[in-house]
């Protein structure tokens, strides 16, 4: 017969299986009597560490330095903690290289996109509310976790926001979504609100806005005033995009300092071509 330790038995007897955290959460152990660590968000600007604990966003961030390899440039250095980006890697900038690429076939392009919006809407997700909870697993044990506070929706601007609506549903199955079409003026170029679908209590909850290209930013500033007509105050309002410009970002945190961007590149060249290429009308 195999000879076991007493602190092989011991952990042998401690180990738990079968026991699955709240949603949406990685958590350390629980034995260790160690908080819940910070969420790992890469601010725009680097110098906005000192502010980020009295920022309206719902969820605290980390105030952690990017490294060389991390940093973007073309950031406007006054957007504040209210613009964030992921956290940059090889498989992020990877993703972003074949959606931009114009030799990228449409299958490859709408794999990628999904795969990057996915990247984005988790994160999203982490800025919400989430509160302690307690439950109990197979085996008895109790696990000390958090649970996803209720009161949240997502909104898609049509029709690229449209392509971020499966990767919502799919963190979030029973997630309310509305819908705002803004189009822009042939002549005058200024957005124009032609249809809004929101929840009957959308003022009561966070919005997850979603559009993946913010190029002028006049479109996204369009649906937030709608959303404000609608009692959504701005800093209930997450907006998930894929790319942005500096201007684009820098217009709308100007017009709504209490808005929260999360995007994952800040370029002066932004994909414009996004929306036709995922729905195959290029």
């Amino acid at each position: 017969m195999p000879h076991f330790s007493g602190s092989n038995i011991g952990a042998m007897l401690t180990k738990e299986e079968g026991g699955m955290p709240c949603h949406n959460q990685q958590l350390n152990n629980v034995n260790s009597g160690q908080e819940h660590p910070m969420k790992q968000v890469r601010f725009a600007n680097n110098n906005s560490s000192s502010s980020s604990s009295s920022s309206s966003v719902p969820a605290a961030l980390s105030n952690s330095e990017p490294t060389d390899a991390t940093k973007q440039t073309n950031i406007p250095d006054n957007l504040g903690p209210q613009l964030k980006l992921l956290p940059l890697n090889d498989q992020i900038r990877e993703l972003q290289t074949i959606i931009r690429d114009k030799t990228t076939s449409r299958g490859d392009f709408v794999f990628c996109a999904d795969r990057l919006i996915r990247l984005v809407v988790e994160e999203g997700l982490n800025q919400l509310p989430y509160s302690e909870c307690t439950v109990t697993t197979p085996t008895g044990y109790k696990y000390e976790g958090v649970k996803f506070e209720r009161g949240n929706c997502g909104v898609s601007i049509m029709r690229s926001g449209e392509a971020m609506e499966q990767g919502l549903r799919d963190c979030c199955r029973s997630i309310r979504i509305g819908k705002i079409l803004i189009q822009s003026d042939e002549e005058t170029q200024k957005a124009k609100v032609y249809y809004a679908k929101f929840p009957p209590d959308v003022y009561r909850r966070k919005v997850l806005l979603m559009y993946p290209i913010l190029s002028t930013g006049n479109t996204v500033i369009e649906a937030v005033r709608v959303l404000i007509e609608h009692g959504v105050q701005p800093r209930h309002i997450i907006l998930l995009s894929l790319f942005s410009t500096p201007h684009g970002a820098k217009s709308i945190i100007q017009e709504f300092p209490d808005i929260t961007i999360l995007t994952t590149e800040v370029h002066p060249v932004a994909p414009t071509h996004f929306g036709q290429r995922y729905f195959g009308t290029d």
